[in-house]
């Protein structure tokens, strides 16, 4: 794990705070809009969670979950300040090309169908899966939610480094090989 690191990942709120309550252990990606011609890549394997508010809605997770949307992490802060209270390291990496998959990945994240569908469908069929291994911070730090950050983009270059030495992981050894080994079994 790198010692420091100043580059962010943007996420829906909930689905951060899904990763951070170990529900979740994927990110499912398809690109934001500033992602250019070639859509998504996975230019980091280490970044922070920046959660982020715009487009998630109750509807649009799996029923069982809705109530993430209340954790504080996916509630937008009064302050206009940015909290990173995750980070992630990338184990693996999935590019999904079949739609008949995409229902295998429905316990290892909280989106429903319909959403992971229509991301599935937009421009170009296929999806990015990365397996991540989630760490918490005991207290988030918190920034200044600067206008760079805006924008529907995947990657944040933070001002600042933030230092990774007192991480924990959400899931023990143990939880995170068994989301290693379903992850394994969509891959084959």
């Amino acid at each position: 794990m790198l010692i420091q690191n100043r580059m962010a990942f943007k996420e829906w709120g909930g689905i951060c705070a899904a990763l951070g309550q170990g529900i979740q252990s994927v990110i499912v990606r398809k690109g934001g809009i500033h992602e250019g011609r070639q859509g998504f890549q996975v230019a980091h394997r280490e970044f922070w969670l920046f959660p982020t508010r715009f487009h998630q809605g109750s509807e649009l997770l799996q029923p069982a979950y809705c109530d993430l949307l209340k954790a504080p992490i996916a509630i937008e802060p009064a302050s206009g300040k940015i909290m990173l209270a995750l980070y992630a390291v990338v184990e693996k990496v999935l590019e999904l090309k079949a739609a008949s998959t995409l229902h295998q990945l429905d316990s290892l994240q909280v989106l429903n169908q319909e959403t992971i569908l229509n991301r599935f469908e937009y421009k170009t069929p296929g999806l990015f899966v990365l397996l991540i291994r989630a760490y918490q911070l005991p207290q988030p730090f918190q920034l200044e939610n600067e206008t760079q950050y805006g924008g529907c983009r995947t990657w944040v270059e933070l001002t600042q480094e933030f230092p990774t030495s007192n991480l924990t992981p959400v899931l023990t050894d143990e939880q995170f090989q068994q989301q290693l080994l379903t992850f394994e079994a969509i891959v084959e």
